[in-house]
Parts: structure tokens; C-alpha cells; sequence
């Protein structure tokens, strides 16, 4: 069985005991949180999507909050003089499927 869910503004295929890293979520570490946007599910061989999903729910356990690796930007314009270097760490959340319910 899985199913394909919008966590945060993407789209994710879980299936149950999966553990998955998504953008930044709240809750503190171990709390369980329910996921409501479900778009399609698969269980033994049958396919439900659009309104056949009323009430569908992925639950999940928020295992830890951290940090992705650096990613650094450089800009330079040549012959002008003009160089800029700027770094970013994208803020993750690492969750475990704990169950899907149709």
C-alpha cells in the first residue's frame, strides 16, 4: 500500500514505516502530526483518487529537525569588478510514516 501526498507544497510517495526528509515543519521532535492532502492511493492492486478519497489520512511521527548541506552561490560579471558570494542551508524536517488510512 502507498500513497501519493502533498506535505509542504510537494509531493510525496509514502508508503508506511518510510522516513522521509520534507521542508521545515511545526511540531517538536516526536509529536504526531496528519496529513489530509492525499492524491492518490494503491492498496493491493486498486487505485482510489479524486473524491473516492473523502477522509483519507497519512499519519506521521516528526523524528528530528536539521539542516541540508550548503549550497553556495557565486555571481561575477567579468572585467567589471564585481564578484558576490552568498551560502544557504535549507531547514529540514526527517518524519516516519506511521500509517495510511483510506
Amino acid at each position: 500500500m502507498y500513497a501519493i501526498v502533498s506535505i509542504a507544497g510537494q509531493q510525496f510517495k509514502v508508503a508506511k514505516d518510510q522516513q522521509i526528509f520534507v521542508h521545515r515543519l511545526q511540531g517538536d521532535e516526536g509529536a504526531s502530526i496528519e496529513f489530509d492532502s492525499v492524491l492518490l492511493a494503491e492498496n493491493e492492486g486498486s487505485f482510489k483518487l479524486g473524491s473516492d478519497l473523502k477522509g483519507a489520512k497519512v499519519s506521521a511521527k516528526i523524528l528530528s529537525h536539521l539542516k541540508g548541506d550548503k549550497v553556495i552561490i557565486f555571481k561575477k560579471k567579468r572585467r567589471k569588478g564585481y564578484k558576490k558570494k552568498n551560502g544557504h542551508r535549507q531547514q529540514f524536517t526527517k518524519i516516519e510514516i506511521t500509517g495510511i488510512t483510506l
